[in-house]
């Protein structure tokens, strides 16, 4: 590596890591604590029974031996494991405005990566394409979340394409322990098909069956909409496949309108019968909103 694209390299993730550093502690730290529960309950302590308490929390050894009632006292055991699953496929280098799908999942993974440091939890990452390109374990420290964010941002995968399922069930295999598993991807895979399939369907269930899973969607609003600019060749970017359209053509736009809108409402629905929550961020639009809706949602839900 040249020392040009070294420092290239070294002053793109300083500049992200000082834009989310900020929000991290200042905006989601504590939200991030709030939101996401810890891996259970850990005893703490006896304490004399006061009228309120649930009868089922009673110490019926402690209370027999003084005589009064006493209660049994638990803290939630709050230490996390965050585990990113990064979509690396070449879909991710569209963008339509000044950041790419990949440059705007590696800012917001830095969010929440931070937070997470700043809770003293751990954090690990999965790149993938349509296999597992790279996978670091959870550990924690500024360092790392450093090194996770170059990776995310300039990592070089060998395969253009996109298996969601596989990156799943990689994760459900090497993640033993409950954890807080964000799938940061576009959800785009090459081909015809409009809804997600019934083997991505099966692992999504698998994953969130022991871990807390979020599906974050990484899309841009021109892969939604075309602008009216004429002819022109689209290309595929996983599959290579050319296709001309003529933009010009009121029919062709909303024909392409329209299968992208089937395309977001079958996957929005998959999700919600799997009990996934989904966070929707476009790589063109500030993502400060939709993500504070989101822990907003999620306080509200646990309180």
């Amino acid at each position: 590596m040249t020392p040009e694209r070294t420092r290239e390299i070294f002053e793109k993730v300083r500049q992200i890591e000082i834009r989310t550093s900020r929000l991290a502690r200042d905006t989601f730290a504590g939200q991030y604590h709030s939101v996401f529960k810890g891996r259970g309950m850990d005893f703490d302590e006896v304490r004399e029974y006061v009228p309120g308490d649930e009868i089922r929390s009673i110490d019926w050894n402690v209370t027999a031996r003084t005589g009064r009632p006493f209660v049994k006292k638990y803290t939630e055991e709050r230490e996390l494991t965050l585990l990113l699953l990064v979509d690396l496929s070449a879909s991710g280098h569209f963008g339509s405005a000044a950041q790419t799908k990949r440059e705007r999942a590696a800012e917001v993974a830095s969010v929440l990566a931070f937070a997470a440091i700043r809770n003293n939890d751990k954090v690990g990452l999965i790149l993938f394409t349509d296999g597992v390109e790279q996978y670091l374990p959870p550990k924690k420290g500024r360092r790392h979340v450093l090194r996770l964010v170059r990776e995310i941002l300039f990592f070089e995968p060998q395969s253009r394409g996109t298996d969601l399922a596989h990156a799943l069930r990689f994760a459900h295999q090497v993640v033993r322990r409950q954890a807080v598993a964000f799938l940061l991807s576009d959800f785009l895979v090459p081909g015809d098909e409009e809804e997600p399939g019934p083997e991505l369907r099966r692992s999504l269930e698998l994953v969130h069956r022991r871990h807390d899973l979020v599906a974050m969607v990484v899309s841009d609003d021109r892969e939604n909409e075309l602008p009216r600019i004429g002819r022109m060749t689209l290309e595929d970017a996983e599959t290579g496949e050319l296709l001309e359209i003529d933009t010009a053509d009121d029919a062709v736009r909303e024909r392409f309108r329209d299968r992208a809108e089937r395309r977001r409402e079958a996957l929005r629905k998959v999700l919600r019968s799997t009990g996934i929550d989904t966070l929707e961020i476009d790589s063109a639009r500030p993502y400060l909103a939709p993500l504070r809706r989101f822990f907003r949602t999620r306080a509200a839900r646990r309180g």
